[in-house]
């Protein structure tokens, strides 16, 4: 699913990533920990294909088996927007939007039909136990329903990989253990990769795989 090798990233003179390599075979959770300043969300960014490496070194990377370098500018926003799912810790839902559009946004970027995606940004709702929220503006919503949202929305383009930077870093205990439990739940449901940046012990320590970030390499 994911191959990445010899992934360096500096900005000026600081060198943040100093020749990363690893391998995320399909349907694993795999979670990523650190110090601050250990290069965790630089790393996931790279993956997700937010940022790009150093140029001036033969980095590699692989997802669903396409090599994103390879791919212009255009392309690459397709792929991504195909392929890969964001959750971030501050859930990024638009406040002017109601839940149900919030979620049907990444599939309207793709032109995706307006009444397939409804139904399956409706179906997603149901999943995650808020079709009662479906025409709720996010002030309207707890901050656990607002990150399920985003959720929601990582997910409306049925990609292969979901990135989470620190998804339940804003959340209370309770919240978060329900959000924890629920990334096994889709992953049993839909099947899609995991790669998660946290903080949180708990869920570091229930992924199939955790690596340790230690200035800018995995240990």
């Amino acid at each position: 699913m994911i191959e990445a090798r010899n992934i360096h990233k500096s900005y000026n003179d600081l060198h943040v990533l100093k020749g990363v390599d690893l391998h995320i075979p399909k349907g694993e959770i795999v979670s990523i920990v650190g110090a601050s300043g250990a290069g965790k969300t630089t790393l996931l960014q790279i993956l997700g294909t937010l940022e790009k490496p150093d140029t001036k070194t033969d980095s590699v990377l692989n997802v669903n088996e396409v090599d994103v370098y390879a791919l212009n500018s255009k392309e690459l926003a397709k792929f991504r927007n195909d392929n890969i799912g964001f959750i971030f810790q501050f859930h990024q839902l638009l406040p002017e939007f109601t839940a149900l559009e919030n979620i049907c946004i990444p599939a309207f970027i793709g032109n995706r039909p307006k009444p397939e995606t409804e139904k399956r940004a409706k179906e997603l709702l149901g999943f995650l136990g808020l079709s009662a929220r479906a025409n709720h503006k996010p002030a309207e919503m707890s901050g656990g329903e607002q990150q399920r949202v985003a959720v929601a929305r990582s997910l409306i383009n049925n990609p292969g990989v979901i990135f989470a930077d620190e998804p339940s870093g804003n959340l209370d205990s309770e919240s978060a253990g329900n959000l924890h439990k629920l990334f096994f739940d889709l992953r049993e449901e839909f099947g899609q990769t995991f790669v998660i940046v946290t903080h949180n012990e708990e869920l570091a320590d229930m992924a199939d795989k955790k690596l340790t970030m230690v200035d800018g390499k995995i240990v």
